[in-house]
């Protein structure tokens, strides 16, 4: 039987009620308090497995290497999407953030009423719970966290005798990090492996060797953490816990849905006097093959501390009592990232990588102007317009395959996509039915457009939208959706049927398909199109814009780019439909020109907008407006 990542508890797990905000009473509190370990989280942005403890001769990491040697290293681990904001989401809630509407970059949606994030079960519980410092979750959970959350937040702070749970949280290896650095490099460049969808520039050996001088960096900063609790006479009492969100700042790692942008290190230790709660095959200096998922996290870290994890998280415990089965499968995601739309599905066994995109028409690099500060985004994409790149290097700047498939045993790099490989076709099947099945088991709700999700907030979260079938009928809209990224000529028929469905999400993915199909499927519905304009959706409006825009011409061409720039007005609009908006005027290319002073007026930014959209729209009229570089 498959086995998913969604684990629910029994039946008899109690029942959620309102209590200190939204944390909630799960039974009785734990009686044998003193016997609670402390649990010490210490994480590090932007960095993949490139650790000398994982195998990885250039790297320099002697304080994580010692921990590794004291606990054991997990080999097979994803976050839950290749960027922080979903990743750290999915860690703090639970749940896989698709299933809850965060999945989208510095997007902030409710959390339905009756559910918390696990520090907030923690507190309830009696353990003082301090985060240093990072949060950037996409879910607002509309009650205190945290007992303290800041730079100066510490466990040092908590009362006497009370259990702790802790997190440091190191920022030096971040992406930005990379660039706009004066330090000489220590890593020598010319012993940089540079990997073969990667250019072999000068640019590039400078960005790893910084990459890799930064994670030395990380390492110190992390073992001062670690002699803190040596220190102070806890390192007997304290369970520690390394991991980082996401792989590392490269291009075609961070923001990427393969092994190179969702894999992580993991390192566990257990001290001997709570070894009881160590997973089954940990053994001092060892490893585990076992899979592990973000959303793994959370029940994991409450059976730590003795907590029964609520039934709606959606993760299996891989340390602690009631351990549970390891999955045979653990998934990502790729959504919205900034101001660029995409939607990609991944999942892995220990040895395949099996990619989904639902929006192939979209190359993966597409320009995302925070990306394009590093060096070797800049280098890489100018040496694909001038045509100097290998076919394996290039795929990351041109449209995207619907399927990708890659064996991590043969092809660690995942440069050699097996999908249309013959002798690979039953596992290429075997993951789609996995796939499919995940996300219908966690109702993944990201099918439906964002601005579509924004229009009905008031009224219901995006989880309890996805729960509901009359709102959400979900096989529908992922069978559409399907129809229209897979480009079979077949569905063609069925996406033109769909284009009069009730569901807004349905008549999107309906005509997405159709505009990627080219220009005679959107001719042959231009009447059914044009009146799409005045859709109650804007994101159906958009969409049928584009494609009108793109591949009509004359008045339909006109009114449809106009459409479009009055759309993408965020003072008049949804930001989100905005941002949809101004990307499908970014793609129209030269048919955008007769229209550059239309759009260089919209106006950029809205001080009334949450801090985390401001830079959007504006990011994005700048990039119509000087036209450089692929999308």
């Amino acid at each position: 039987m498959i086995q998913l990542i969604e684990w629910r508890c029994r039946a008899c797990a109690c029942a959620m009620l309102v209590a200190l905000g939204l944390a909630a009473f799960l039974g009785p509190p734990v009686a044998f308090a003193q016997d609670r370990p402390n649990i010490l989280w210490i994480s590090s942005e932007d960095n993949g497995p490139d650790l000398g403890c994982y195998g990885d001769a250039y790297a320099t990491t002697p304080n994580l290497d010692a921990l590794a040697r004291r606990g054991m290293i997990y080999r097979n681990v994803w976050a839950a999407a290749p960027v922080c904001a979903p990743s750290r989401t999915a860690i703090i809630s639970g749940m896989v953030p698709a299933s809850t509407g965060s999945e989208h970059m510095r997007s902030l949606v409710r959390l339905p009423e009756g559910m918390a994030f696990f520090p907030q079960l923690l507190r309830n519980e009696g353990y003082y719970c301090t985060n240093n410092s990072k949060e950037d979750y996409n879910l607002d959970p509309g009650a205190p966290v945290w007992d303290e959350s800041s730079t100066k937040a510490h466990w040092k702070n908590r009362g006497a005798g009370q259990p702790f749970f802790a997190v440091f949280n190191s920022i030096v290896s971040h992406e930005s990090r990379l660039r706009g650095q004066s330090r000489p490099l220590v890593h020598d460049p010319a012993k940089v492996h540079v990997p073969g969808y990667h250019p072999d520039t000068l640019e590039v050996r400078a960005d790893w060797a910084r990459y890799y001088d930064n994670l030395t960096l990380m390492d110190a900063e992390l073992g001062g953490r670690l002699d803190e609790i040596e220190a102070a006479g806890l390192a007997g009492d304290t369970i520690i816990v390394y991991f980082g969100d996401h792989g590392s700042g490269m291009p075609r790692h961070k923001r990427m849905a393969m092994n190179t942008g969702l894999g992580v290190p993991l390192i566990v230790y257990f001290p001997e006097k709570y070894r009881h709660l160590a997973p089954r095959e940990y053994t001092a200096g060892g490893s585990s093959d076992r899979l592990v998922g973000f959303v793994d996290f959370a029940p994991t870290a409450l059976r730590l501390a003795g907590i029964e994890p609520p039934a709606y998280y959606q993760g299996r415990v891989f340390a602690g009592v009631g351990e549970t089965p390891a999955p045979e499968y653990v998934f990502g995601s790729r959504a919205r990232m900034d101001e660029r739309l995409d939607l990609v599905r991944a999942a892995r066994d220990e040895r395949y990588v099996y990619v989904r995109n639902f929006m192939p028409h979209r190359p993966h690099g597409q320009f995302i102007a925070y990306q394009f500060m590093t060096p070797t985004t800049a280098v890489w994409s100018a040496l694909y317009k001038e045509g100097k790149l290998t076919p394996a290097q290039a795929y990351f700047w041109g449209p995207k395959a619907p399927e990708e498939l890659y064996d991590l045993e043969n092809d660690p790099e995942e440069l050699t996509n097996l999908a249309t490989n013959a002798s690979h076709a039953e596992t290429l099947a075997r993951f789609r039915r996995v796939l499919d099945a995940q996300m219908i088991e966690t109702r993944d709700v990201s099918f439906v457009p964002e601005p579509e999700l924004r229009r009905v907030r008031a009224e219901i979260t995006p989880y309890d939208y996805g729960h509901d079938d009359a709102r959400y009928p979900m096989q529908r809209v992922l069978d559409t959706a399907h129809a229209a990224s897979m480009g079979s000529p077949e569905r063609t028929a069925d996406l033109v049927a769909s284009l009069g469905d009730a569901n807004a999400a349905v008549r999107y993915w309906a005509v997405l398909g159709l505009f990627m199909r080219g220009e005679s499927a959107v001719i042959a519905q231009r009447d059914r199109l044009r009146a799409m304009f005045s859709d109650e959706s804007p994101a159906v409006r958009i969409a049928a814009a584009e494609a009108m825009a793109a591949h009509a011409s004359g008045a339909d061409a006109k009114t449809a780019t106009e459409l479009l720039i009055e759309l993408a007005n965020i003072e008049r609009d949804d930001v989100t439909a905005a941002v949809m908006a101004l990307n499908a005027l970014d793609y129209l290319d030269a048919k955008a020109a007769p229209y550059a002073a239309q759009i260089a007026a919209l106006p950029a930014t809205d001080t009334h907008l949450d801090e985390r959209y401001r830079s959007y729209a504006k990011n994005l009229i700048q990039r119509i407006a000087t036209s450089m570089g692929p999308h």
